[in-house]
C-alpha cells in the first residue's frame, strides 16, 4: 500500500470523525432545545404551574434582575472559588497520600481499612460536625467539599499505583533505580489515564460537598440561595442557581477533558 492511500484513508478517517463530533454536538443543541421549548410551551398551556416548575422565559428574566446588581455574579464567584480550592487540595492531598501508601505497605495495610471506612461515612451528616468544630466561615465550607471526595480519591489512585506494569517496574529495579524513581518514571506515568478520570469524577463530588457545605454555613453562594430561594419561595431563584451549577459542572468538565485530549496528543508524539 503507497503512502497516498495510506494518507487519503487518514483524511477520510479525520473527515468522519468531525463529522460525527459535529453531528453529536448538533443533536446535543437540539435535545436542549426542544426541551426548553416543551417546557415554556407546558406552562403556557397550563399543563403545568409556573409558579412552582417555572419557565425558561421567567429564568431569563431572573438571570437579567440578578446580573444588574451583580447578585448572580457574586454567588456564582463564591461557589466556584470554594469548589476550584476544593478541588485543587483534594488532589494534592490524595496524590500524596497514595504515593506513601504505594512507597509502605505497612502503612497501606494499616491505613486502608480506615479510608474505606471513612469514604463510607455519610458527608452530609458531617457538615454539622464541621460547623461545630471549624464554625460557619468559608474554610468549613471549602472542608466540607473535601471530605466529600478524598477519601474516595485516595483509594482510587492508590489502587491505580499499584497496577502499574510490573515488568516496567522490576526493569527501574534491575538499571539500579529506586522506589522513588519507579514512582517518578513508571507509576506516575502509568497512572495517568486513571489519574484524570479520578479528577473528572472529583471535580463533581467537590461541587457537591461545597453545596452542602452552603446550605449550612454561608451567607453568600448559590447553596445559599438555593436554601434562601426555597424558603422564602422564590422558586425562579432556586432553579436558576440550579441551572447555573450544571453549567459550572459541565464547563469544568469540559475543561478537564480538554487537558485530557491534549495529554494524549503529547503522549503520542
Amino acid at each position: 500500500m503507497d503512502r497516498e492511500q495510506v494518507s487519503s484513508r487518514q483524511e477520510a478517517y479525520i473527515r468522519e470523525h468531525r463529522r460525527h463530533h459535529h453531528l453529536v454536538a448538533f443533536l446535543r443543541f437540539l435535545v436542549f432545545f426542544l426541551f426548553l421549548a416543551l417546557w415554556e410551551a407546558s406552562t403556557y398551556l397550563h399543563w403545568i404551574d409556573a409558579f412552582i416548575f417555572s419557565s425558561p422565559s421567567r429564568i431569563l428574566q431572573t438571570i437579567i434582575d440578578m446580573s444588574r446588581d451583580y447578585t448572580i455574579f457574586r454567588h456564582t464567584g463564591i461557589t466556584l472559588y470554594e469548589t476550584l480550592l476544593s478541588f485543587v487540595l483534594v488532589f494534592l492531598v490524595s496524590f500524596l497520600t497514595a504515593a506513601v501508601l504505594w512507597f509502605s505497605g505497612t502503612v497501606s495495610e494499616i491505613l486502608e481499612p480506615w479510608l474505606v471506612i471513612l469514604n463510607s461515612l455519610p458527608k452530609s451528616a458531617l457538615a454539622p460536625l464541621l460547623i461545630v468544630w471549624l464554625g460557619a466561615n468559608t474554610r468549613t465550607i471549602i472542608v466540607a467539599g473535601m471530605s466529600v471526595a478524598v477519601f474516595g480519591s485516595i483509594i482510587s489512585m492508590y489502587t491505580a499505583f499499584r497496577e502499574t506494569d510490573e515488568e516496567k517496574i522490576k526493569l527501574i529495579y534491575t538499571l539500579g533505580g529506586s522506589r522513588l524513581q519507579v514512582l517518578r518514571c513508571v507509576v506516575i506515568p502509568s497512572s495517568i489515564p486513571s489519574l484524570i478520570s479520578i479528577l473528572k469524577v472529583n471535580i463533581g463530588l467537590c461541587l457537591v460537598g461545597v453545596i452542602i457545605g452552603e446550605f449550612l454555613a454561608a451567607r453568600e453562594g448559590l447553596g445559599y440561595l438555593i436554601i434562601y430561594a426555597s424558603q422564602i419561595f422564590k422558586l425562579n431563584y432556586l432553579i436558576t442557581a440550579l441551572i447555573i451549577l450544571c453549567v459550572i459542572a459541565f464547563g469544568l468538565y469540559q475543561i478537564i477533558q480538554k487537558a485530557e485530549h491534549s495529554i494524549r496528543k503529547t503522549r503520542s508524539l
